[in-house]
């Protein structure tokens, strides 16, 4: 199953993805969930795909009509990879590492699909990511190889935007990955069954006004969603909801001679093959 989050006239809803065309799951029935990550957390995606079976032909909505929302709109932790494709290890100062490299994001850093990314007053180094991301779909601690791919609920895009200056203030990468409005997510969340397992094997690029920037695989992981969650789940609990963003592959702006920045009124597009597009305009920041 294939699903956007959007708002309707009476607040967000959820929509099934049918080529062209979205249905309105809340036109079929108004007590339907109305937020992908509370229905992952309520075991209600089976109701949305029944309730979708069953739409009438005026609950079929034009994709690009939509005014998109996040797909999960309350993550309770958002788990990022850093260092995860050995090309772009290559490309920055840093070496392989032994262990996958966390950091966190916050909500406020998060935008929806076709809403802008800010680019902030204080910096000019304003990056982009592309980057695979997975919603956790049950509580889970101490996975195993075995069975960490059941605690996924599905997939989705995302673009880690980052504010290279303030990311190497410091050793911790927390400050330039956590811009207000900065990191892009979805719009198209994807249902495991849907995809190869873990994800594997899936084109992934950037493009960046209509250039292709960054083109990879989702093989070329050095740590695979497999051994990610199993080493997170060694000392956290991932909960219903949850996101855990894979990582980037080579082409990054900043290490382009000269470094390539984005800038206001530039257009960026992550996608993944199998999932879909998530597109963002860049704007500068209002001073205040």
């Amino acid at each position: 199953m294939r699903l956007v989050a959007f708002e309707g006239d009476d607040g967000p809803r959820i929509g099934v993805v049918s080529e062209d065309k979205v249905i309105d799951v809340a036109q079929v029935d108004p007590a339907a969930p109305r937020d992908i990550g509370a229905a992952i957390r309520e075991e209600r995606l089976a109701e949305i795909e029944a309730l979708a079976q069953r739409a009438p032909a005026e609950a079929r909505l034009n994709y690009n009509d939509l005014t998109f929302a996040l797909p999960v709109s309350d993550p309770g932790k958002i788990l990022c990879l850093g260092l995860n494709y050995m090309d772009h290890v290559s490309e920055g100062p840093f070496k392989r590492q032994g262990y996958p490299t966390i950091f966190m994001r916050t909500a406020t850093s998060l935008v929806a699909n076709e809403q802008p990314i800010i680019r902030p007053l204080n910096s000019d180094t304003l990056d982009y990511e592309a980057e695979l991301a997975l919603v956790i779909g049950k509580r889970s601690r101490h996975l195993t190889a075995e069975n960490a791919l059941d605690a996924v609920a599905g997939y989705t895009c995302f673009n880690d935007g980052s504010v290279r200056e303030y990311q190497r203030h410091t050793i911790q990468w927390g400050m330039g990955k956590n811009f207000d409005k900065t990191g892009p997510f979805g719009p198209v969340f994807v249902t495991c069954d849907e995809l190869p397992a873990g994800a594997t094997g899936l084109k992934i690029e950037c493009r960046l006004n209509g250039d292709t920037v960054q083109s990879s695989n989702t093989d070329m992981m050095i740590f695979p969603v497999v051994e990610t969650l199993v080493y997170i789940t060694e000392g956290l609990t991932l909960e219903p909801g949850d996101v855990v963003v894979m990582g980037t592959p080579s082409g990054v702006g900043h290490a382009r001679k000269p470094p390539l920045w984005m800038q206001d009124g530039d257009v960026v597009e992550v996608e993944i093959e199998g999932i879909g597009v998530l597109r963002n305009t860049i704007q500068n920041e209002a001073a205040p």
